[in-house]
């Protein structure tokens, strides 16, 4: 179950040239589209109720999702937000930005889904590397991630700040076959879930 990540203080490019058909998730009782301005409000709220002492401020947020190079997503629950993710591309590589679900949302996939948006958009736009940071001390989104073939390369020491907890820094090759490459991990799952 992820709840959250917060790499780098980047990522947000409010995404609008996607349908959210493409995107929809309606057996689960909502859907992930792409981000909209109407959206920043609603995340900036969310913001502190979902990182804490990590969250971004409302201006930050706002200047975040307005920014070029980013893809955002949001997840919508009965008309509500209830989610968002984000990623930020610079030529063949890409940081996931965010991944944010609202605590009565946890457990139920959405995490899980707003990140293969993630890994979509980025082989979208060509991506080839992708890296994220998570916290040291969530397990559940270290084993998410490892579960999609990203592995850890390094360790920032004290960099979520005021509580000094430690990123790992990890990295997927999207060019790589299907056992490794995130989004065909996520393809061959979803294929597998089908069939059974």
């Amino acid at each position: 179950m992820v709840n959250s990540v917060k790499p780098d203080s980047g990522g947000g490019r409010i995404q609008q040239d996607r349908p959210a058909e493409v995107l929809g998730s309606a057996g689960l009782g909502g859907r992930i589209r792409p981000t909209t301005p109407a959206d920043t409000a609603a995340i900036a709220r969310l913001e502190p109720l979902i990182f804490g002492d990590d969250a971004w401020s409302p201006q930050l947020v706002a200047s975040e999702l307005a920014a070029p190079y980013r893809s955002y997503f949001t997840l919508e629950i009965a008309g509500e937000v209830a989610g968002y993710a984000g990623l930020f591309v610079a030529g063949s590589e890409a940081d996931v930005q965010t991944i944010a679900v609202a605590a009565e949302q946890r457990g139920r996939g959405w995490g899980k889904k707003l990140f293969v948006a993630l890994l979509a958009e980025a082989e979208r736009q060509r991506v080839k590397q992708l890296f994220l940071e998570v916290r040291a001390d969530n397990p559940a989104a270290i084993g998410l991630y490892s579960a999609f073939g990203f592995a850890e390369i390094a360790i920032r020491p004290n960099y979520y700040q005021p509580s000094g907890v430690d990123a790992l820094i990890m990295r997927a090759d999207l060019r790589s076959p299907k056992t490794t490459n995130p989004l065909r991990a996520a393809e061959s799952a979803a294929s597998e879930n089908e069939e059974s």
